[in-house]
């Protein structure tokens, strides 16, 4: 495996005091949950109280609500969430007293070297869902996993599990190359574009990212990669791949591929021959690619093909992944967190296959870099919505010093409606849905409200 500096290792070890500073994020928690029962002393913090943070509590971490120097008080080194800056009053704190600060992947790095298997999921695409499948494969096949995905999977009631068996999985980012403090010895590349363009400086860049990724899991791991993405495999171009795939070179393949409602079902062959059939319960062709990759994986891993087909066969989404949240005026009403061109076409393109009226879109771009990196193939994509609903843009972690506005993209397509508000978005889509219509809310901010506002208030008489 390819060296890494492991800073950190040392300090991950029973009896040391850990604090956690933003400890009630979607992968802080769960790391919170790990350390302490490798027998670490752990402890943290957070903006404000959560479910996530309760529960800690209920485990006797202890957790402060807001951020103070005194905080760290006791504790050898701190982890912090990417969204805890230099700025931040622990932080600082511990800059002036000597204390070792480290980055979140690099903790969950030094974890996943205490496992025989790490599974880590990349891609810019499909991610939280394959994520979600490889945790629903090893669950039937009884190993305990330990996983941590960036998302809510309804069988775990979280997105999260610490289990005690040898095999961990974790839905592994490209931004900032947060995945380059890991230790996989299974890697997984769903696809490569363009994406977190305030980070990378152009795609030429993202493969060197993600071939480093790869390399990590060499020589002793395997990476398995989708031999139908011509990035992917340009990014990966010379090293010992393990493919998957519709093409007739991929080592493991989907044949004799039907459909039932936008459904999948297939064969999984391995080097020609079967390794399990497939009939999914989550639409669209790129989760028949999704569920390639988690049985690939999988097959790397010594998983039977029967657990695989129970696993994946009880699979019926993740959160925020074409998340059914009700009815409005007889249109049913789904949630997707797609916030990339290329994520938009697949979702758009399935949902055209589900026999609706119209496909009446309402989409939340997601920080202004992005929007202005990828204008041209967000108005391409966003035009095969028969209705489209934009909402102004979500800025996440960004200023908008660029001066750009969903206004702009509306002006780029024919007959989409502009709102400034998520308020006015949702009685516009009240006024537009009609019987079998499909709504979508779309985007990675807080444009699902949207739909569960839609879905809780009943239609006036």
């Amino acid at each position: 495996m390819t060296p890494i500096d492991t800073k950190i290792a040392p300090y991950i070890a029973p009896g040391r005091r850990v604090h956690l500073a933003g400890i009630g994020g979607v992968s802080m928690s769960p790391l919170a949950e790990v350390l302490h029962g490798m027998g670490l002393q752990v402890q943290g913090s957070d903006q404000s109280d959560s479910a996530a943070v309760e529960r800690l509590r209920q485990l006797g971490i202890a957790v402060h609500v807001g951020h103070q120097a005194s905080d760290i008080d006791g504790a050898e080194f701190v982890v912090r969430t990417a969204a805890i800056h230099d700025d931040n009053p622990e932080i600082a704190a511990a800059r002036t007293l000597g204390i070792p600060v480290f980055e979140r992947a690099e903790a969950w790095g030094a974890i996943m070297r205490q496992y025989e298997n790490a599974l880590c999921i990349a891609g810019t695409h499909g991610k939280t869902t394959t994520t979600s499948m490889a945790t629903h494969i090893f669950m039937a096949a009884q190993a305990d996993p330990t996983v941590m995905i960036g998302g809510t999977l309804p069988m775990l009631h979280s997105g999260y599990r610490v289990g005690g068996g040898q095999t961990i999985i974790l839905e592994s980012c490209e931004y900032c190359n947060s995945f380059l403090s890991f230790f996989p010895t299974v890697a997984v590349i769903l696809n490569i574009e363009e994406d977190h363009l305030d980070f990378f400086k152009d795609l030429e860049d993202i493969k060197t990212s993600f071939r480093r990724f790869a390399q990590l899991a060499l020589p002793e791991g395997r990476v398995v990669a989708n031999g139908d993405d011509v990035n992917t495999m340009d990014a990966l171009a010379g090293l010992p791949l393990f493919t998957f795939g519709f093409g007739a070179e991929a080592d493991c393949r989907a044949e004799n591929l039907t459909w039932r409602q936008g459904r999948g079902d297939f064969d999984i062959m391995v080097d020609g021959a079967l390794y399990t059939h497939l009939s999914l319960e989550v639409a669209g062709r790129h989760n028949v690619y999704n569920a390639l990759a988690a049985a690939a994986a999988a097959y790397a891993l010594g998983v039977p093909g029967e657990a695989v087909r129970r696993g994946l066969e009880a699979f019926s989404g993740a959160g925020r992944r074409f998340e059914y949240k009700g009815e409005v005026n007889g249109a049913r009403i789904y949630d997707d967190y797609a916030h990339h061109p290329g994520e938009l076409h697949a979702l758009l393109e399935m949902a055209h296959t589900l026999g609706c009226r119209r496909v009446i879109c309402a989409f939340q771009p997601h920080t202004y870099t992005r929007t202005r990196a990828l204008f041209d193939d967000f108005v391409r994509e966003l035009k095969a919505a028969d209705v489209l609903v934009l909402t102004e843009i979500y800025a996440a972690r960004e200023k908008n010093t660029i001066g750009i506005s969903s206004r702009d993209l509306a002006a780029q397509i024919p007959g989409s409606l502009y709102c400034s508000t998520l308020e006015e978005a949702a009685e516009r889509l009240r006024e537009l849905a009609g019987p079998e219509d499909l709504i979508l809310t779309v985007g990675a901010g807080d444009i699902y409200t949207v739909g569960e506002a839609l879905a809780a208030v009943p239609a006036p008489c």
